[in-house]
């Protein structure tokens, strides 16, 4: 097993590059999912990730992404569903097992192959919205609406209608 400091270090740049490009944790990081401090939290995280591979032997897939799943709810409030915990969990899975068999050449070109991507920075868009002019020309109406004077009904309220899909409408008493 490759135990030196060196090969170590490089084993936590290949977590640091699987996590940093993944766009789970980019969005969760730009989008302040984190807290003030998501960015430290997104570098603790490669720590731990990296520190949970050398202290158990012999993981298994299922419990990476458990780990990881659970250290993104817990930090970034962000549950993980759009399928790529898998892809990211066996892709850590054998960064570890090439440095465990000494394979560094190899793993040193998989964390270059995952910096050097030139992968634009996963974002989040808002869906547009109404433009200031029509919201408040509506709270001008509604201003105008709730000013008016208050006069009692007497006439009797519209019959319930029966829709197209045979739904009735339910209408409530003013």
């Amino acid at each position: 097993m490759a135990a030196s400091a060196a090969s170590r270090e490089l084993f936590k740049e290949g977590v640091r590059a699987v996590l940093h490009t993944w766009p789970v944790l980019q969005i969760a990081v730009d989008n302040g999912f984190g807290g003030v401090y998501g960015q430290q939290k997104a570098d603790w995280l490669v720590d731990v990730v990296q520190q949970y591979f050398h202290d158990n032997a012999d993981l298994q897939q299922y419990e990476v992404e458990d780990f990881i799943a659970n250290l993104m709810d817990q930090e970034f409030d962000t549950v993980v569903d759009d399928g790529s915990l898998p892809q990211v969990s066996l892709l850590l899975m054998q960064m570890f097992c090439q440095w465990q068999q000494g394979a560094l050449q190899q793993l040193s070109h998989s964390v270059q192959s995952l910096t050097h991507k030139n992968t634009p920075r996963a974002k989040v868009t808002a869906p547009p919205t109404q433009s200031d002019s029509e919201s408040d020309s509506e709270a001008q109406v509604m201003e105008c609406e709730a000013s008016s004077p208050s006069v009692s009904r007497t006439d009797a309220p519209p019959p319930s209608q029966e829709e197209e899909d045979g739904w009735t409408v339910v209408r409530k008493k003013k």
